[in-house]
């Protein structure tokens, strides 16, 4: 009896899965990292206040190239459907 088997090889999707995944899996040790000079000029304190605003500051850094990137690729997305209804 013969059957149709799918191709058990990995695919694009599974892979851009698997990595999805395992980012939202490093986010949480992500979202504390601080470089060590941070580190050592708060520690030696005991402002925990002024650790947190750091550390709020370090995440504020970080969003703003994200952000620029998608509002960038936003631009390109809707330049070319533009583009293609043009054609159409």
């Amino acid at each position: 009896m013969h059957t149709n088997q799918m191709n058990s090889a990995p695919t694009f999707s599974s892979f851009k899965s698997f990595a999805i995944l395992a980012m939202m899996m490093l986010m949480p040790m992500l979202g504390q990292a601080q470089c060590a000079m941070c580190r050592a000029a708060l520690q030696s304190g005991g402002d925990t206040a002024q650790a947190q605003a750091v550390n709020d500051g370090i995440v504020y850094l970080m969003v703003i190239p994200y952000i620029l990137i998608a509002a960038i690729g936003f631009y390109v997305y809707k330049s070319r459907q533009k583009k293609k209804r043009q054609t159409t």
